[in-house]
């Protein structure tokens, strides 16, 4: 399986990121999740908002990335502003 983890340092505007959800539900062969951060076991969170699109191998994870869905979905990111970090992880 693998991961594509998104970690947002601000929780996103809700009604400009109803948009950016329907961009990623586009992308094919994944699954799409995402939620607020609302703890941590220490302290603040460093982030506030999480995203994660799951592929169940390794070639529809590349056949994804390679498609304009899922480029319109960097896209997107970047105009709504705001710190991000991205991560592709396989998950046994």
């Amino acid at each position: 399986m693998v991961r594509a983890i998104v970690l947002y340092e601000q929780e996103p505007d809700a009604e400009r990121y109803v948009e950016h959800v329907e961009l990623c539900s586009n992308v094919p062969g994944g699954t799409f999740r995402h939620g607020r951060i609302f703890g941590a076991p220490m302290g603040d969170p460093p982030y506030r908002y999480y995203a994660e699109w799951e592929w169940p191998d390794l070639e529809s994870f590349k056949s994804a990335a390679r498609s304009d869905e899922f480029m319109a979905t960097g896209k997107d990111a970047m105009e709504m502003g705001g710190k991000f970090s991205v991560m592709f992880a396989e998950v046994d």
